[in-house]
């Protein structure tokens, strides 16, 4: 269930980061951003898979925690301060900038 939770939350953000991107920039900078998000995914959830398998058995701590989904929180966490740190600045660079076109 968390993994299922976690694969859910992850289309929902490629869907919102594919309209924002869209609808901003253009569609080919829509789509690298995708691809950056599904690269980053697969490449995370490998290496936090690896770590975790060496501390942890691959049961966990019980049916709907077992290693796969503690790997998978560990990259939820570790991604979401890197996306939050790599889409953060866009909305205060976007107002600024709507404000300042507005002025001219």
């Amino acid at each position: 269930m968390i993994t299922a939770l976690i694969f859910t939350a992850h289309l929902v953000f490629i869907a919102v980061i594919f309209t924002k991107k869209w609808q901003d920039e253009s569609l080919s900078s829509a789509f690298i951003n995708i691809a950056l998000i599904v690269i980053l995914f697969a490449v995370g959830w490998s290496i936090s898979t690896s770590l975790v398998k060496l501390v942890i058995d691959a049961e966990g701590f019980g049916i709907q925690f077992n290693a796969d989904a503690i790997s998978l929180t560990i990259l939820v966490i570790c991604e979401f301060f890197f996306y939050r740190f790599y889409y953060g600045d866009e909305g205060k660079a976007g107002a600024s900038f709507t404000e300042a076109d507005k002025e001219k």
